[in-house]
């Protein structure tokens, strides 16, 4: 039996993969979570553009740093969605900066604001895509379809306990979103920097 923090075997092994210069683990890896880097730095910066770049220079420091991962603090998924973040915030503040320095309107705590809720976003979006699929459909059925407890039960063929279990479960994750030290947040992910 394994131990209880010990890291995932694909983790590890993609680590040392990568760190032997494998261009094949590299094109897994950007497989496995192209989409989830790409949707939180689009979540952070709205602009598609932008968030291609932070896509490529994510896939560009894995590669150049894979000793940067250290297994024993979290999933590689995790780590992967952190870098994505980070980068992402230092790219939306230092455009934000530079449009305030060039005397357009706005202030620092205009700026501040604006991070805090696209880091608050990218959470949730992050929660969203790491809880598991039964709570995803709930909450998908009751957010986008407008669906109640009874009605969702009905569409996933649960009891109405289940339906509202799951829903609770689901909404009591997101609210972590808010939190920095979030337990749903992967590590490296709180706060705004």
């Amino acid at each position: 039996m394994a131990k209880k923090d010990a890291p995932p075997r694909w983790d590890r092994k993609m680590q040392q993969r990568l760190a032997r210069g494998e261009a094949a683990a590299l094109g897994e890896l950007y497989d496995r979570f192209a989409s989830l880097v790409h949707g939180l730095a689009h979540r952070v910066l709205g602009d598609e553009r932008a968030a291609d770049g932070i896509t490529r220079e994510v896939f560009v420091h894995v590669w150049e740093h894979p000793e940067a991962y250290d297994p024993k603090q979290g999933p590689l998924r995790s780590w992967v969605a952190g870098l994505t973040h980070r980068l992402a915030v230092q790219r939306l503040r230092a455009t934000e900066t530079a449009a305030l320095t060039q005397g357009t309107e706005g202030s620092t705590e205009e700026l501040e604001r604006k991070v805090r809720r696209a880091s608050v976003a990218a959470r949730a979006d992050y929660i969203v895509q790491s809880m598991p699929t039964p709570l995803r459909a709930a909450l998908e059925l009751a957010y986008f379809q407008r669906r109640d407890y009874r009605q969702a039960a009905a569409d996933l063929s649960i009891t109405e306990d289940e339906a509202r279990r799951r829903l609770r479960l689901g909404l009591q994750l997101l609210s972590t979103a808010h939190d920095t030290g979030a337990p749903g947040a992967p590590p490296g992910y709180g706060g705004a920097a």
